[in-house]
């Protein structure tokens, strides 16, 4: 019987046993988006994982989404991921690089441009910025011929990920980013090929995929979905329609994987889990939601046919999370005020189960 602690087969990497590290953004790059010795020390603590997925990393300038957050876009950020990836593999572990487009969810005192998105829609909410939370902005909706070099920057990305030595990369079509809010309906409001129907709301996230299998593989590259999520303000007509579609195309790319968020009603994601003929990473629960995650709503999953289960909170607050769920440990909660303040604390200072001498 499957069980978390089994191992899986994802390309060409054999996972020891089928927990994901969650991507979770932490905003403590560097100035110029680089990746430091903390992030190494911080994923190397967790490489017990059967995965790891980084936190998202912005694929161009405009691309980025957070101040504080790493990039993939310039040889310096390149150069500086290696400690990361050398550090995890050292250790043991697995890494792909979660590359994120923030589309409209950004703000120009964070990169010095207006936004842009699928159409000149707001998000819902306040943004970070350098000097603290301000309304979304409004984003310039981008011209039909920009459209594909947008697509392409995940590609580009996705090579310097492999030069910088990441096992693979996950494009982050979830939670309102951009790929999200071209599948939307309220967010993408266009009339050429990249809007309307179905097939048109789904065609930017198939070129993206189609453009980042051309530069490092289908073994190597995943993406990550939240069908009927809702962040940012964003809404999807057609919920099980529109995402059976886009995994049927997604289909024939043979993909490393699919990464599914639980937004949605379970009979739909069930629904999912039979459209989509590959391996299923599933997060099981809400992702910033009331419930954290643990072995039963893991088990539960793999029950329902997912091949591996992600974990966000749990990882972040135990590095040895594999092992105090394979002996049934406590698991330590997560301090929030520490997600995105920067520095060490709550970063590396969560330790690992003291057993009684």
């Amino acid at each position: 019987m499957t069980s978390l602690f089994s191992g899986h087969r994802l390309g060409e990497l054999t996972l020891p046993n089928r927990t994901v590290m969650a991507p979770m953004t932490r905003a403590r790059a560097a100035a110029g988006g680089l990746a430091t010795s903390s992030m190494a020390a911080y994923y190397a603590q967790r490489s017990t994982a059967g995965l790891i997925i980084s936190e998202g990393v912005q694929p161009s300038l405009i691309g980025q989404s957070n101040p504080g957050t790493p990039g993939l876009h310039t040889d310096t950020q390149t150069v500086s991921w290696r400690a990361v990836t050398d550090a995890v593999h050292v250790n043991g572990g697995r890494i792909f690089a979660q590359l994120m487009h923030g589309g409209r969810v950004s703000h120009q005192d964070t990169t010095g441009s207006q936004p842009v998105g699928p159409s000149a829609v707001a998000a819902v909410g306040d943004v970070f910025t350098p000097t603290g939370p301000q309304p979304a902005p409004l984003p310039r909706a981008l011209e039909t011929e920009e459209v594909p070099e947008h697509a392409r920057s995940y590609a580009e990305a996705a090579r310097r990920a492999m030069d910088a030595g990441f096992d693979g990369v996950e494009l982050h079509g979830a939670n309102g980013y951009l790929i999200s809010q071209f599948l939307s309906s309220n967010a993408n409001l266009r009339t050429d090929r990249y809007g309307g129907t179905i097939a048109g709301r789904i065609r930017f996230a198939v070129e993206s995929v189609a453009a980042t299998v051309d530069a490092v593989g289908a073994d190597r590259t995943g993406i990550r979905l939240s069908p009927d999520g809702g962040f940012w303000g964003v809404e999807e007509t057609d919920v099980p329609e529109l995402y059976a579609a886009l995994l049927t195309e997604l289909a024939r790319f043979g993909l490393a994987y699919v990464h599914i968020e639980a937004t949605a009603a379970e009979p739909v994601l069930i629904g999912l889990r039979r459209t989509w003929p590959g391996t299923l990473i599933m997060n099981p629960v809400l992702p910033m939601g009331p419930k954290q995650a643990g072995r039963t709503e893991g088990e539960h999953w793999l029950g329902l046919g997912a091949d591996l289960i992600s974990f966000g909170r749990g990882f972040l607050a135990n590095p040895d999370f594999v092992e105090r769920l394979r002996g049934g440990l406590p698991i330590a909660p997560v301090n929030e005020a520490t997600y995105y303040q920067g520095g060490d604390s709550g970063y590396l200072t969560y330790p690992t189960y003291q057993h009684a001498a």
